[in-house]
């Protein structure tokens, strides 16, 4: 069980942080799934097949057979929700008296994007945002997406009054709860979950942005990424084109925005691991101090697909590597595998008070409870099996559909969909989480 063995607690806290670690921690649960050795679920791999066909009906019905339509996985949809924004926005840029070049907006679109995932953490069920040029009312994910693409675009993230359309430190150092909760219109009768941990990932994004100038530049915003990477870059010769590798994105991602996640989450060898977690299920194989830990890195996984795109569709680069990147242990693609029976919770495995409702049949839990760790580690996994076996039903290659295709047209959109046939009152998870506005 302990196939990668390191000399110190800070080579395994260093280890823990890259992007192969996930998917091969995530393995070792896997692994003890499939021998009936985890606390709190039922693995039903004979139910795969299935899951892979409710996925592919929705492949059909919103694509055909056009499946190189198919756009990655990305928070681009979610801030074009109900009607395009990104690209109008862009347009409007370039047609201004003084239009920034190909590479300022470049690096615009990344402050977007950036914000508007760590905004992302799951609202609840009862929040929602009106747009007031649509009169269109959204909710989720797409009303947070219209919510920051509103929020950037009235400069409320930009300390310059000249240049508002930027994310900037001192722009997010003046944010507060007060100034969140108005733009994102909560009240007590649009409440949403999470609210101050949201609030406080932007004013600690100031400080990683302050600490880490490498990748952030002099005067520090996400956007100065474009320049870190484009640095490390190798210019193709037969194209023009530059190649970045996935892991430079990645490591950039994982050590400039290490100051942003809660104080109290795991840590190992004085070193803060951001989305890691300890498995009860592993911690009797364990070999070595850190052993048990499986690390997610959820957020930090979205902002990189979410990043890739916009700079491959700007910049015309081309990220080499995205093989590694993983599926995204949350509550859609986990909820799919639950509500679609590949993943079941042991009859009592928890106890009748994590039930807050017990009509619903519905658990309530943080997001440290063990069960939630064997089910984010579970999904990881299952989202590759899943996407080889869509590819299967299809008659496609991995490079045919990628996993950031699936994610998109698949298993998010499925859980969404199957949580809305099965709870249609809320078209919640089958499991709640409680959300502090810093993990989902």
């Amino acid at each position: 069980m302990n196939p990668i063995a390191f000399d110190s607690p800070a080579q395994t806290a260093a280890y823990l942080r890259t992007l192969p670690a996930i998917r091969e921690r995530c393995g070792r649960v896997h692994a003890l799934a499939q021998k009936g050795e985890l606390e709190y679920f039922d693995y039903h791999p004979e139910k795969e097949r299935d899951a892979a066909a409710f996925c592919v009906e929705i492949i059909k019905r919103d694509f055909g057979s056009n499946f190189a339509s198919i756009p990655p996985h990305g928070r681009w949809r979610h801030l074009d929700a109900g009607r395009p924004r990104v690209q109008p926005l862009i347009e409007k840029w370039k047609s201004s008296p003084n239009p920034p070049d190909t590479k300022e907006i470049s690096r615009r679109l990344i402050d977007l994007f950036l914000v508007s995932v760590l905004l992302d953490a799951g609202a609840g069920n009862a929040w929602t945002y009106k747009e007031d040029i649509s009169g269109h009312t959204f909710s989720r994910s797409e009303g947070l997406g219209v919510a920051s693409i509103v929020m950037f675009e009235q400069g409320l993230f930009s300390s310059d009054s000249n240049n508002p359309h930027q994310v900037d430190a001192e722009g997010l150092a003046r944010l507060t709860v007060p100034k969140v909760a108005s733009a994102m219109q909560v009240s007590e009768s649009n409440p949403m979950v999470g609210l101050e941990g949201r609030t406080s990932l932007l004013v600690n994004l100031s400080k990683a942005l302050k600490a880490n100038t490498t990748y952030f530049g002099d005067s520090p915003r996400p956007g100065n990424l474009v320049d870190f990477l484009e640095a490390g870059s190798k210019q193709d010769a037969s194209s023009d084109a530059r190649r970045v590798h996935i892991f430079a994105l990645w490591t950039a991602l994982i050590d400039g925005l290490a100051p942003i996640w809660p104080a109290t989450r795991t840590s190992l060898g004085g070193i803060s691991l951001g989305d890691v977690w300890p498995c009860n299920a592993l911690k009797k194989h364990a070999q070595a101090e850190g052993d048990e830990l499986v690390p997610f890195h959820k957020l930090t996984g979205w902002i990189t697909y979410s990043l890739v795109e916009p700079m491959e569709k700007v910049l015309g680069w081309k990220f080499e590597g995205l093989e590694h990147m993983t599926g995204l242990p949350e509550y859609r693609n986990g909820g799919l595998l639950v509500d679609l029976g590949v993943l079941s919770l042991r009859p009592g495995a928890l106890d009748a008070s994590l039930y807050p409702d017990p009509n619903s049949g519905i658990p309530k839990l943080p997001p440290s409870h063990p069960a939630i760790i064997e089910w984010r580690a579970m999904t990881v996994i299952e989202l590759d099996r899943i996407a080889d076996e869509i590819r299967k039903q299809l008659g496609l290659t991995r490079e045919q559909l990628t996993l950031a295709q699936v994610l998109e047209s698949a298993t998010w959109k499925g859980g969404r969909e199957i949580a809305k046939q099965k709870r249609p009152a809320t078209g919640g998870p089958p499991i709640d989480i409680e959300s502090d506005g810093t993990v989902f």
